[in-house]
C-alpha cells in the first residue's frame, strides 16, 4: 500500500528523553554547530578545554555573551572532568603575577610581590650579619683602647699617711704570679673553644640519628636563601657570643678600674712617698695628687687599677659560661654525676684564681668579689637572654600548635551552688520581708 503523498510521514519513534532523534547514517556529516567529537577523542578534549577556558556553559567570563544554542554541545555527548592541577602547583601556590598571566593579562610589568617577599629574608639576614659584625668590631676596638692606650685617664685616688691597707710588700710583676696572665688568657680562650666544638659535634651526631635536625634548622633559622650546616651555625653562634662576652667583661672591668682608681694592697711599696716632704706628722693626714709618689710611674699607674679584679672576672665568666653550656646541652642519662663534677671543677678553678690574687697581695677582697659579680652577671645574661640556654628556636609546628591553642574557645563550666548558700538565701528572704 502506498502512502498518500499529500500527507505528512509518520513521526519517528521517540527516545528515552522524549526528544526526536532521527538516526544519522554512518557517512552522514555532523550537524552544523556541533563539533565532530565522537570519532576522534583528542579534538574532543581540546574543544572541551577551550570551551572551559572561554567560560563554557557553566562558568562564563564577565562581560562575555553566552554561546548560541546551536554551538552548545549535544545533550547525549559525555563531558570530561576538569583536568587536575599538577602536584607541584598544589603544594606550592603560584605567585599573583603568574596567575594574572594565565588569566590572559600577559606577563606582569616587573617582579611581583611574591618575588619581593622571597628576597626579603635574604636582605634582612645580610643586614643583620653586617650589623653584628660592626658591633663586634666596635667592642674589640673599645677593649683595645682601654687596655693598651691612655685615651681614658685613670682617677687619682688619695691615701692616708702610713695606711696599713696599702703597706703590703710588692709581690713582683704579673708574670711571676702563680696564675700568670698568659696562662689565664690562654685557658679562657682555648678551653671554651675546645669544649664547645666537641660538644656541638656530639650533639649534632646524636640529633641527626634521631630526627630531621638539618631541615628543621635550615627552615627556622636561615631560611632557604642562605643554608649553612647546623653544626657550623651553632658552633659559630655560641663561640661568637662567648667571644663577645669576653671582650664585654674586659670593657666592664677596665671601665670600673678607670673610674674608681682603687689602690692595690702594695701601692705604698711602689709609690714610695716622701713622708718628710709631704709633712706626714699624723696617720690621719690625707694625701692626694700624683706628685706625692716618687716611684716608677708605670708601676704606680698599674697599682691604681685594681677594682674590680680583671683576672677574677675573666676566670669566673669562662667557668660560668662553660658550666651552663655543659648543663643545658649534654642530656645523656649517664652524665648525672659527671656534669656536676665537671661544672664544679670549673667554678673551683675560677674561685682559686680569685683567692690567689688576694693571697699574693695583688687585689683586695672587695676587688675579687666585684670581679666575680661582673663575670657571673655577663655570663648569665648572655646564656639566658641571647642564646636561650643553648637551645634552638622552636620549630614552626610548635608555633602553629601554640597559636591554635590560643584561638581555641574557652569552656565555661556552670557554677554549682552549695547547700549552705541555699540555706543562707532562704533565711535572708524572710528577714527582708519582715523588715518591709
Amino acid at each position: 500500500m502506498q502512502a498518500d503523498p499529500g500527507l505528512d510521514p509518520a513521526p519517528p519513534p521517540r527516545g528515552r528523553a522524549g526528544a526526536h532523534r532521527p538516526p544519522l547514517p554512518a557517512t552522514a556529516a555532523p550537524r552544523p554547530g556541533l563539533p565532530a567529537l565522537r570519532r576522534d577523542p583528542a579534538p574532543r578534549r581540546a574543544a572541551l578545554a577551550a570551551g572551559r577556558g572561554r567560560g563554557g556553559e557553566r562558568g562564563l567570563v564577565r562581560g562575555e555573551p553566552p554561546p548560541p544554542q546551536s554551538a552548545r554541545p549535544h545533550l547525549g555527548a559525555r563531558t570530561l572532568p576538569p583536568p587536575r592541577p599538577p602536584a607541584a602547583a598544589a603544594r606550592h601556590p603560584r605567585a599573583p603575577g603568574a596567575a594574572s598571566a594565565e588569566r590572559g593579562g600577559g606577563p606582569p610589568c616587573g617582579p611581583g610581590p611574591g618575588a619581593e617577599r622571597a628576597r626579603l629574608p635574604a636582605a634582612l639576614t645580610s643586614s643583620m650579619l653586617y650589623f653584628q659584625m660592626v658591633i663586634m668590631a666596635g667592642t674589640v676596638m673599645l677593649a683595645y683602647y682601654f687596655e693598651y692606650t691612655d685615651t681614658f685617664t685613670v682617677n687619682v685616688q688619695g691615701f692616708f699617711c702610713h695606711d696599713s691597707a696599702y703597706r703590703k710588700p710588692y709581690p713582683g710583676p704579673e708574670d711571676s704570679s702563680a696564675v700568670p696572665p698568659v696562662l689565664l688568657y690562654s685557658l679562657a680562650a682555648g678551653v671554651p673553644v675546645l669544649v664547645i666544638i666537641v660538644g656541638e659535634t656530639a650533639v649534632f651526631c646524636l640529633q641527626l640519628a634521631t630526627r630531621d635536625f638539618e631541615n628543621q634548622e635550615k627552615t627556622i633559622l636561615t631560611g632557604d636563601c642562605c643554608y649553612i650546616n647546623p653544626l657550623v651555625r651553632r658552633t659559630v653562634r655560641f663561640l661568637g657570643i662567648y667571644t663577645f662576652g669576653l671582650f664585654a667583661t674586659d670593657i666592664f672591668v677596665n671601665a670600673g678600674q678607670v673610674v674608681t682608681g682603687n689602690l692595690a694592697p702594695h701601692f705604698l711599696a711602689l709609690c714610695k712617698p716622701n713622708y718628710t716632704a709631704l709633712g706626714c706628722q699624723q696617720y690621719t693626714q690625707f694625701i692626694r695628687g700624683e706628685e706625692a709618689c716618687t716611684g716608677n710611674p708605670d708601676l704606680v699607674l698599674r697599682a691604681r687599677k685594681t677594682f674590680p679584679s680583671k683576672e677574677a672576672a675573666l676566670s669566673v665568666y669562662a667557668a660560668m659560661y662553660l658550666a651552663m653550656y655543659i648543663t643545658n646541652t649534654i642530656k645523656t642519662k649517664g652524665t648525672r654525676l659527671a656534669k656536676p663534677v665537671l661544672c664544679l671543677s670549673l667554678m673551683c678553678l675560677a674561685f682559686l684564681t680569685g683567692l690567689n690574687r688576694v693571697a699574693e697581695y695583688r687585689n683586695h677582697w672587695s676587688d675579687v668579689i666585684a670581679g666575680f659579680l661582673v663575670g657571673i652577671s655577663i655570663a648569665v645574661f648572655l646564656v639566658v637572654c641571647v642564646v636561650n640556654n643553648f637551645k634552638g628556636r622552636q620549630p614552626e609546628n610548635e608555633h602553629i600548635h601554640m597559636d591554635n591553642l590560643a584561638q581555641m574557645p574557652m569552656i565555661s563550666i556552670p557554677r554549682a551552688e552549695s547547700p549552705l548558700e541555699k540555706v543562707t538565701s532562704v533565711q535572708v528572704i524572710p528577714n527582708l520581708s519582715s523588715k518591709m
